[in-house]
């Protein structure tokens, strides 16, 4: 992990951090509720924390996605970011594409504990994962030398896949060769393992994410800055864990620019400077000027100008306004939430910002209240302490990651 900040500024990207998980479970209740007058109907001034419900959707228009759901939980958003959180406190605050991708696949593949809605870069990206480990293994089994009968060829590749799934280089030939022996001692077919290992390993690519620009490629981006707060590879650190969701370069140059905010949030900088850094790096600069216009916060009129969809271009002219504007962590939450629309996915940013700044329990910060109502909010905490204050997990056998994070 290369922040070394004070502790002072470890408290406050911790308390960043927490700022995301609560600001997403707040707001799940009325997601994908595009009628701002509906959620005011439903949730009136305080509608944080509403049990999800069909109900809501009766009337104005929306998207129920969140059946079988309870106040305090998480969306999909969070168990994405939840994810690249696991794999960055697993490798000691540094960004390893490969477990990411496998960790990812973990989650929400089949046999994964996510239990929810799969937006379509997640689907893709599962897609794309499957694609690309099967354009590998083709190429290695048309490289081999040795005569393999079809049967040696299937429990070869059986053997090594585990292996290529989370590690690399050099650190595939011991576990590799141990596993072939097991069941083949002849030197050349150990060597053709170890061929076919090494090949797939050459062909796993890292830009696995879909060709997509909505809000998943900056929901995740809070840990990843945490880990490398101040750093000048951190850009480059977000390009590479957004494309393995959103294989995009306009939703590149949009999380370069939520990036860049974050970063000079957790740093202790202000918000009219960090919108100012952040701004130049956006696709769009105008909309973002547009949004930070004005004398005061009214985000149902910014998702009327701008949109309240998941699409970037939408969403962070959204996020601009309401960071401009707002006075509080509770008043920028609450005028996410009735702005509509994708209110969790916008609140990955606007959560760890406004948390950034105001801290927890104070009288703009996150209320003590709302932390208590996140679903297995003390684990979810306890991993984001390790991860910011750099207490690293014991490093035991080599095993299978977890089926999913922080939930």
């Amino acid at each position: 992990m290369e922040n070394n900040g004070s502790t002072d500024r470890r408290y406050s990207i911790t308390a960043a951090l927490a700022g995301g998980w609560v600001a997403d479970a707040a707001s799940l209740g009325v997601h994908w509720l595009y009628d701002s007058g509906r959620i005011l109907e439903v949730g009136g001034d305080a509608p944080e924390f509403l049990p999800p419900k069909a109900e809501y959707y009766s009337r104005g228009f929306g998207y129920f996605a969140h059946e079988g759901k309870q106040p305090g939980d998480i969306s999909h958003y969070g168990a994405a970011t939840g994810v690249l959180a696991d794999s960055l406190l697993a490798s000691e605050g540094r960004l390893d594409i490969r477990d990411y991708q496998r960790r990812f696949r973990a989650c929400f593949g089949p046999g994964g504990n996510w239990c929810g809605f799969l937006d379509n870069p997640t689907r893709i990206t599962l897609e794309n994962l499957t694609a690309i480990e099967h354009r590998a293994i083709d190429h290695a089994l048309s490289t081999v030398t040795a005569e393999l009968t079809e049967r040696q060829q299937k429990v070869l590749i059986q053997k090594v896949m585990p292996y290529t799934r989370r590690l690399t280089g050099d650190q595939l030939t011991e576990p590799v060769k141990a596993a072939i022996s097991l069941t083949y001692q002849e030197p050349e077919i150990q060597d053709a393992g170890l061929h076919l290992a090494r090949t797939i390993d050459e062909q796993l690519v890292p830009e696995s994410g879909a060709d997509d620009l909505q809000l998943p490629a900056v929901s995740k981006l809070s840990p990843l800055v945490a880990c490398y707060c101040g750093s000048e590879r951190l850009l480059d650190m977000a390009e590479a864990a957004v494309r393995v969701t959103n294989h995009s370069d306009e939703a590149v140059a949009w999380a370069r620019c939520a990036t860049q905010l974050l970063d000079h949030l957790f740093q202790g900088g202000s918000i009219s400077e960090a919108l100012d850094l952040a701004a130049p790096l956006a696709p769009d600069t105008d909309r973002l000027s547009q949004a930070r216009s004005g004398s005061r916060l009214d985000a149902r009129s910014a998702g009327d100008t701008f949109g309240r969809t998941c699409y970037l271009h939408e969403a962070m002219p959204v996020i601009f306004h309401i960071l401009s504007h707002a006075g509080s962590y509770t008043e920028a939450i609450r005028a996410n939430i009735h702005c509509g629309g994708d209110s969790c996915g916008r609140a990955w940013i606007i959560g760890p910002a406004m948390a950034a700044i105001h801290g927890v329990g104070s009288e703009k910060g996150i209320p003590l209240s709302w932390l208590t109502r996140l679903t297995n909010g003390s684990d979810i905490l306890g991993k984001l302490e390790s991860l910011v204050n750099g207490n690293w997990p014991e490093k035991g056998p080599q095993k299978e990651a977890p089926t999913c994070p922080m939930q």
